[in-house]
């Protein structure tokens, strides 16, 4: 459904000031107009009818970018039915690896560069950590966030984390049987900070970008935060949790209450007080600004897989979870999906049916005729755009 303010509107009225006072990459440009022009005429889209009350809609097409709120909900949805079938039947653990604010300059500098680094680093940490403690090759799958609540720059990663992995000599082990937590948050944070931040002066060495340099030793006297929550029993509740953070953006229109007076007001939590929900308002190109900071570079992966759960990892394992069998992977994670179309399966998995008539609630629409696009698209804005008054 659509809310009463979204992110578009946001673009749309603050685009042009933005522009005027900030310098924009190409890809945050392309980005921003996407979002503007998502779900309108101007990408075209389809007449339909309704065989049996003779309503008619209108559907526009959607712009596919993966910032835009209104197009994650449906490859959520999907991206979480395929983790459901590539999921071990165990324990996980969910943890959290979070970046000191000094180097946020550093990010914005070489956001390509930094947040490989930062994959590197959780991956190598957790990989370390596996052997060290338990002897074995475990794996994570793993979920890049750049935001807080209040939209300013907060790099952090996502793991779920399998309770049990491979020995040198390849038997399967289950691990994490000592206490509610995987490892000692503590010990993952010191570790953590070690790796990454070397690797970061290494990169910087090569490319002989010495100016950060005060900013990673104000770095290293920080204390930095790895958080660990309580095992997640059954493989359904890790994919539900996990499916909260995989293709989450920066703001949801959900979140936006109100866009007035050259200020938009939204939803954030106030992890000071309890993560109380309160409303915070920010002037429109500053909230505009923030959001554009959190356009990925282009092709980036911002979900990894490792170790066990890396793709290729996984073709070769033989799992033994009972004395009496012993499925191989392709059995209990690589299940294929059954024939279906794109509509039927996101039928099958929220319960809602696109094509059911809105009026009557009876009938279901046909498409009749294809709507052109208005215009041949232009995904940048310009200093044409609406300006907000």
């Amino acid at each position: 459904m659509r809310t009463k303010f979204e992110l578009a509107d946001v673009v749309s009225l603050f685009g042009a000031s933005l522009l005027a006072r900030a310098k924009l990459t190409p890809l945050q440009l392309k980005v921003l107009g996407k979002i503007a022009s998502c779900r309108t005429a101007s990408l075209g889209g389809h007449e339909e009818h309704c065989n049996s009350c003779g309503a008619v809609r209108y559907s526009y097409n959607s712009c596919g970018d993966r910032h835009c709120p209104k197009c994650q909900a449906a490859k959520q949805v999907f991206w979480i039915d395929k983790l459901m079938q590539n999921t071990l039947p165990i324990k996980h653990y969910h943890i959290v690896f979070t970046v000191p604010h000094q180097l946020n300059g550093l990010c914005l500098h070489n956001q390509r560069m930094y947040y490989d680094l930062l994959f590197a680093a959780v991956w190598n940490t957790l990989r370390s950590f596996g052997y060290t403690h338990y002897g074995v090759e475990s794996g994570a799958v793993a979920v890049l966030h750049t935001w807080g609540q209040n939209l300013s720059l907060h790099p952090h990663i996502h793991c779920i984390v399998p309770a049990a992995g491979y020995t040198i000599d390849g038997q399967w082990k289950n691990i994490g049987h000592s206490g509610k937590y995987l490892y000692s948050v503590h010990q993952l944070s010191e570790s953590f900070k070690g790796r990454f931040l070397d690797s970061l002066k290494r990169a910087l060495r090569k490319k002989n970008e010495l100016l950060f340099n005060d900013k990673i030793q104000q770095a290293y006297k920080s204390k930095w935060v790895v958080h660990c929550e309580p095992s997640l029993a059954k493989a359904d509740h890790v994919i539900k949790y996990l499916g909260q953070y995989t293709h989450r953006v920066a703001i949801t229109n959900q979140r936006i209450l109100n866009i007035a007076g050259g200020k938009v007001t939204f939803i954030a939590k106030d992890y000071r007080d309890h993560a109380i929900k309160k409303p915070l308002t920010l002037d429109g190109v500053e909230f505009l600004r923030r959001f554009a900071m959190h356009i990925l570079p282009g092709r980036f992966v911002k979900i990894r897989r490792y170790g066990i759960y890396n793709h290729t990892a996984k073709r070769n394992l033989k799992l033994q979870f009972m004395p009496d069998e012993s499925p191989d992977i392709d059995t209990l994670i690589k299940r294929k999906d059954p024939p279906e179309t794109n509509l039927q399966r996101f039928q099958r998995l929220t319960g809602i049916d696109p094509c059911r008539c809105p009026v009557c609630k009876k009938g279901t629409m046909i498409t009749v005729r294809e709507l052109p696009r208005i215009r041949s698209p232009c995904w940048r804005l310009t200093q044409h755009t609406v300006t907000a008054t």
